[in-house]
């Protein structure tokens, strides 16, 4: 198969290994570097880096005590309708652009990166306490930005162009289990679109576009575990398509097109 003439090759998806529990501050190309040659991995042209959200808004210091969040009005409402302490409803508040729905555990938002998801993406899990306790974490600022800035240092020290994901676990509308999804890409095409060509009968695709970085996102996640299993680094090498930079927009359906929202 050959699309754009890039021939399609096997395509192989390694965890690094020694990656450090991140830290505000941490520098983050020098933590994959390391992974990278622990792993026995020297980077190529079109290889591709997927990153947990945890590790790089970890990096990025996206924590907040929720003893220094004083809920609003709203925020205190929606906790008795969803039994979710205020505090975090207010953080969740903060980070969307509204709110979509609500039932007793949880609350579904527009996020102010433009996609949907529970919670806004705010997360507990897998995030060390202070002193104080209460600690969450918070999506990533620009993840966009975040995936530019990666592959634009890693580019400077190793002189090899590759691509940055940066993904995190949704669930979807009508079926039940969380999946990895992209949120932030540089490097990468987001959406891939096929229009125009030729079927296996020579027929001309007329409406397939593939989320290319959900697919990559999801396949990674799997490695990555959701647990304990302190993967959050992906390499993948054989992506069979050009190498074109995308953004997240790509990927978000605009609302006049879309028929749940």
């Amino acid at each position: 198969m050959q699309i754009d003439g890039v021939m399609a090759r096997q395509m192989v998806l390694t965890a690094l290994e020694g990656v450090p529990f991140i830290q505000p501050g941490d520098n983050l190309v020098e933590i994959i570097l390391e992974a990278l040659e622990q792993s026995g991995l020297e980077l190529m042209d079109g290889d591709l880096l997927v990153l947990a959200q945890k590790i790089v808004s970890k990096s990025e210091d996206r924590f907040i005590n929720l003893k220094s969040v004083h809920p609003s009005g709203e925020a205190v409402e929606l906790a008795g309708q969803t039994g979710k302490d205020a505090r975090l409803i207010e953080i969740v508040l903060q980070e969307s652009e509204r709110v979509l729905r609500v039932r007793p555990g949880v609350i579904i938002v527009k996020h102010r990166l433009g996609f949907v998801c529970a919670n806004a993406g705010v997360d507990h899990s897998n995030v060390s306490q202070d002193e104080q306790g209460d600690r969450v974490l918070l999506l990533p600022e620009n993840p966009d930005g975040s995936a530019a800035r990666i592959r634009a240092q890693i580019l400077a020290q190793t002189g090899v162009p590759i691509g940055i994901l940066i993904i995190d676990s949704f669930g979807r509308a009508w079926r039940n289990g969380t999946v990895g999804t992209a949120i932030g890409l540089s490097g990468l095409t987001g959406l891939l679109d096929l229009r125009g060509k030729p079927d296996l009968y020579g027929e001309k695709l007329k409406i397939t576009r593939v989320g290319l970085a959900d697919e990559l996102a999801a396949a990674a996640s799997v490695l990555m575990g959701e647990a304990d299993e302190a993967r959050p680094i992906v390499h993948i090498r054989g992506i069979p398509y050009l190498p074109l930079d995308g953004s997240l927009a790509e990927l978000l359906r605009p609302e006049s097109e879309d028929l749940f929202l």
